[in-house]
C-alpha cells in the first residue's frame, strides 16, 4: 500500500474490488489506477486492532481489457480510501478542514459521493474512489482478475498462508 500512497497518480482515479478470500479466512482486494497499475492485496484481521496481509503489483497499468473489471463512479456498491498518517504538525489544520467540510455538508444539500470526495480531499488521501465490495462473498469481477493474474495469485496465496496463524479458525485468535 506504500506504493499506492506514494504514487503521483490523480487520487480520485483509483478503483477497487474487494470481498472474501477465495479459499479460507480473510479478504482479497484489487486496487487499480489507469496510470499506475493494479495491486492485489490479501488481508485478515488478527484481532480487532491489527490487520495483516501481503500484496503485490500485478500489472503496470489498467488497460482496455482490465478497465471493465473495475467499477465506475456511481456504479459501485461502496467507496474506499488509502490514508497515509498525518504529520503531527499538520494534524490540527487537517482536523479544522475536516470539521469545515462536515459542517458545510450538514448545512447544504449534498450527495454521499460529494461528501466522500470532500472528506478524502480534506484529509489529503493519496488514493480513493469507487469500490465494488461484497462483505460476505466475492464479486464476480474479482474472480476474473484472479484468473487474469493466476501466477501472482498463487505466489500471494503462498505468502499469505505464512502470515495466517494455523490456530486461527474464524479470523481472530
Amino acid at each position: 500500500m506504500t506504493e499506492v500512497a506514494d504514487s503521483s497518480a490523480e487520487p480520485e482515479g483509483w478503483r477497487a474490488i474487494g470481498g472474501d478470500r477465495s479459499g479460507g479466512i480473510g479478504e482479497d482486494l484489487s486496487i487499480g489506477h489507469p496510470d499506475t497499475g493494479v495491486f492485489q492485496v490479501k488481508t485478515y484481521a488478527r484481532n480487532p486492532f491489527e490487520v495483516q496481509g501481503v500484496g503485490a503489483k500485478v500489472a503496470g497499468r489498467v488497460d482496455d481489457e482490465l478497465a471493465p473489471l473495475f467499477p465506475e463512479r456511481g456504479d459501485a456498491s461502496g467507496h474506499f480510501g488509502v490514508q497515509a498518517p498525518v504529520e503531527e504538525a499538520a494534524a490540527e489544520d487537517v482536523a479544522t478542514e475536516l470539521e469545515t467540510v462536515v459542517e458545510t455538508h450538514a448545512e447544504a444539500p449534498t450527495s454521499p459521493e460529494a461528501l466522500f470526495d470532500d472528506i478524502t480531499d480534506a484529509v489529503d488521501s493519496p488514493a480513493y474512489g469507487p469500490m465494488e465490495v461484497e462483505t460476505n462473498d466475492r464479486p464476480g469481477t474479482m474472480d476474473d482478475l484472479t484468473d487474469t493474474f493466476e501466477e501472482a495469485e498463487d505466489l500471494l496465496e503462498t505468502e499469505f498462508e505464512d502470515v495466517v496463524d494455523d490456530a486461527v479458525d474464524r479470523g481472530f485468535y
